[in-house]
């Protein structure tokens, strides 16, 4: 158990890595867009290699921070019944969803995509469109991102049988653990706003408050 545990958390370390790497990969498609945008209504130049690189990386966001958005716990759960159960019972459904549901749809997947990546590469598959980019790379982000997600639900089913077994607490706590970063962000602005509150309430206070009479001036 314990060399799986470690095994566990190296692949939370990297998947923890590879997502905020991933996460400027947003920054870098906004700047791409904005100077195409630019360069469009200024000076009336466009690419298709530019556009076809922000779908690129839009693919790159989702596929290669899948399994950092399941060490977060960031997936879409229905927990209409597993909430009425206990934790046990909880992790158990998760177990047999991890076993039975995710990895062989990320075995599928890349079984069915490899074989696209690989006759790109050979042939070197371009865009149709005028100045478009080669094809190979974004082909090949879906079987490296559904390893990347298989990976993590390896580490993810670790840390269960592990919890069940009592070698460790509760690994969906631990994963809603925010990083330092969001958690700075978040206290920003609701400070903002608990400011942006008060001010308004005192504005409404002072407009409903009766004016106290003026005492006479001696």
């Amino acid at each position: 158990m314990r060399l799986l545990l470690r095994l566990s958390g190296f692949i939370d370390r990297l998947t923890e890595r590879i997502g905020r790497a991933t996460l400027w990969l947003v920054l870098v498609a906004v700047v791409i867009s904005s100077g195409n945008a630019v360069s469009r209504k200024l000076f009336d130049m466009s690419s298709n290699g530019m556009l076809e690189i922000q779908w690129y990386l839009f693919a790159a966001v989702f596929l290669l921070g899948a399994g950092y958005t399941m060490l977060r716990q960031g997936h879409v759960k229905i927990d209409v019944i597993s909430n009425r159960l206990s934790k046990r019972m909880q992790i158990i459904i998760e177990l047999f969803g991890i076993a039975v549901f995710l990895f062989p749809f990320v075995v599928i997947v890349i079984r069915l995509v490899w074989p696209l990546v690989m006759n790109a590469v050979v042939s070197g598959e371009m865009s149709e469109n005028a100045g478009g980019l080669i094809r190979w790379p974004v082909y090949a982000l879906v079987p490296l991102g559904f390893m990347l997600l298989g990976a993590q639900g390896l580490s993810e089913f670790i840390k269960r049988v592990a919890y069940l077994r009592g070698a460790i607490d509760d690994p969906t706590k631990l994963a809603q653990n925010r990083p330092a970063e969001l958690a700075l962000a978040e206290e920003i602005r609701t400070k903002q706003v608990a400011g942006e509150v008060i001010d308004r309430v005192e504005e409404i206070v002072d407009m409903i408050e009766p004016k106290k009479p003026r005492g006479d001036v001696q």
